[in-house]
């Protein structure tokens, strides 16, 4: 059996403490609540603006920096089938010239 003098070490790992990419940047923790309560915690480094609001992880609401205050839940408008973004665009009229004009492709491809 051969045993290595790097057992259970990452390949490229230098000396322990060392770290190869430099020294890393004072960070914060921020938290964030939306209105139904959930937290949401979130790491920026210490010189990096802080937004005012988050999105929440458990329900995708937005949340705030003041837990008494959390923001509004934006409410977002159920998304449109095809049929409704044709119907944006066309006019019945229109609708019934296309019906027509494929119609009779089919009937004189027969």
């Amino acid at each position: 059996m051969v045993r290595s003098a790097i057992r259970g070490r990452r390949i490229g790992a230098g000396p322990r403490g060392d770290n190869e990419r430099g020294q890393s940047v004072t960070r914060i923790a921020v938290t964030f609540w939306c209105a139904i309560g959930h937290s949401t915690s979130s790491i920026f480094a210490a010189s990096a603006e802080v937004p005012t609001t988050w999105d929440c992880h458990c329900c995708d609401r937005p949340a705030g920096l003041d837990r008494d205050n959390p923001p509004d839940s934006a409410r977002k408008a159920p998304s449109k089938s095809h049929l409704a973004y044709v119907r944006e665009r066309r006019s019945d009229a229109d609708a019934e010239i296309i019906l027509a004009e494929a119609l009779a492709k089919l009937r004189a491809a027969a």
